[in-house]
């Protein structure tokens, strides 16, 4: 692909989304740009939650892990069946009835002004790590396909990324996320596909020789029951199952756009077609990945050290101009997807959780919007280029392990404040939510000396949130039934 080629390319891609911007972004203030004043087709914002909830992440990072995991990414895609399922049943419910534009007010109203800090902190940084993560990938892209052959430093890359995304989302905010992510994930869908397409085409073979040459592969191996594996079904099978509640369901990035439907009734059917509609998603990219690998095989390309870079460098080289042009278009949507709604649910995350943005006069709260809006997008510039020095592994596998401290937490003060009636003594909150994931790490990185060859793997996830609610258990009030769950509302006065 030519220069000049790349750069139509990025260009037209995003007049579309800035024009997207401007027709979304007329009359809007800032109940807007937090939620869309609740006005959302649940089918628009289902769409287009595919996009964001795969990200660069799925488009780059599953294709290339499939040769090292084969097909065992697909038990955590099952296990998100179960957390959709407990989003649209349990917490769907529970923050359209208490009207959230932030959900983490949730831990206020249950447990005080402390948990309620402290949940909002976890996200902004769990958000910000996997942001930044994702955008770091299509950052890395970019250079390839373009910045390197200019010779213009990877920083400057990072910086135009960031320019774009806050151009078409300072202004309308999740309103114009919930139409430019039904775009996006339409552009990234039809690149895997039409990849995959040119990739028989040139092995010569149909859908049933397709089928037929991965079954009998045995990376397309789905199922591991080795106890001592990361891969083990049962770890893999619940961490996803968690990984889907506290990554969407707690998540304020996820959840906004889901609060924007009009109706509970059409935020859950929202759900429950996304979360079909995500399994097939990954099942084919799942695909495409054994797809690459035996492409590669058969050009005699060598495997990339870092695996996600199979996929870009066979578009670059090895597809021809329509094959580059597919990818880049793929890869630029799936990255923004994601980026673009976590930089607008960072702002609304601060903004209400932090600057008490509903209690300020109208003609303060754009201006501040727009000021935290810039001061987070530096802020991903910062840890992006950070990420790069540092980085030496799979971007999947460090995007999960990061949320397994850091959304720990979160899982353990949400099932905590739903499943007890006990009330804790709040100012001890923070100090809790900050020993559970050190302790976590600890263990996980012994766990293999001390326990027998287990690793925790993904599950990590799992165990933090459960020192959490351990902890929070020590710091809470003996008595039973001091909260009313109905009304968040203590029925008798206690001391701490």
């Amino acid at each position: 692909m030519s220069v000049t080629l790349v750069i139509s390319v990025i260009a037209g891609y995003f007049l579309l989304l800035i024009l997207i911007a401007r027709l979304t972004s007329k009359g809007a203030d800032s109940t807007t740009f937090f939620t869309a004043n609740r006005q959302s087709p649940w089918y628009l914002v289902a769409f287009g939650m595919i996009g964001a909830s795969l990200s660069g992440v799925t488009f780059i990072s599953v294709p290339g892990e499939v040769g090292n995991s084969f097909f065992g990414y697909f038990q955590v895609v099952l296990g998100y069946l179960l957390g959709y399922l407990v989003i649209a049943t349990v917490l769907l419910p529970l923050y359209y009835k208490l009207q959230l534009v932030s959900i983490y007010g949730y831990l206020e109203k249950r447990f005080g002004f402390v948990s309620y800090k402290t949940g909002a902190f976890y996200f902004l940084l769990s958000r910000t790590v996997q942001a930044s993560f994702r955008l770091f990938l299509v950052a890395g892209v970019l250079q390839i396909f373009l910045f390197d052959r200019l010779g213009i430093p990877f920083w400057v890359s990072v910086l135009v990324t960031i320019t774009l995304i806050w151009v078409y989302t300072f202004k309308g905010g999740i309103k114009t996320i919930v139409w430019t992510d039904t775009l996006q994930t339409f552009f990234m869908l039809t690149a895997a596909i039409v990849t995959l397409i040119m990739i028989m085409q040139a092995f010569d073979i149909g859908i049933k020789e397709t089928y037929d040459s991965i079954r009998l592969n045995r990376v397309s191996q789905i199922f591991f029951w080795e106890w001592d594996s990361p891969n083990n079904f049962f770890k893999q099978f619940f961490s996803g199952a968690f990984i889907a509640i506290v990554m969407t369901g707690l998540d304020q990035d996820m959840m906004q756009k889901n609060l924007t439907c009009r109706s509970l009734k059409d935020s859950q059917k929202n759900v429950f077609w996304f979360s079909i509609s995500l399994i097939f998603a990954n099942i084919l990219f799942l695909v495409l990945g054994i797809m690459l690998y035996f492409y590669a095989g058969r050009i005699g390309l060598t495997i990339p050290e870092k695996t996600d870079m199979l996929y870009p460098i066979i578009a670059r080289d090895n597809l021809g101009v329509m094959g580059g042009v597919v990818f880049l278009l793929g890869i630029i949507a799936a990255a923004y997807s994601s980026a673009d709604s976590a930089l607008t649910a960072l702002t609304t995350s601060f903004c209400v959780d932090f600057l008490g943005f509903e209690k300020r006069k109208e003609s303060e709260k754009k201006p501040l919007r727009i000021r935290v809006h810039i001061a987070f997008s530096l802020l991903l510039f910062l840890i992006i280029l950070i990420f790069n020095v540092i980085n030496d592994d799979s971007v999947i596998n460090s995007i999960f392990r990061a949320a397994g401290y850091t959304y720990g937490p979160l899982l353990g003060l949400f099932a905590f404040g739903m499943l007890t009636k006990l009330k804790v003594k709040d100012k001890y909150v923070l100090w809790v939510c900050l020993a559970a994931p050190i302790v976590a790490f600890i263990i996980d990185s012994n766990s293999a000396q001390w326990f027998n060859g287990f690793k925790f793997g993904f599950s990590i996830l799992i165990f933090n949130g459960l020192l959490t609610f351990l902890g929070l258990l020590l710091i809470s009030s003996r008595s039973l039934g001091l909260f009313d769950q109905k009304t968040l509302e203590p029925t008798i006065d206690s001391e701490e």
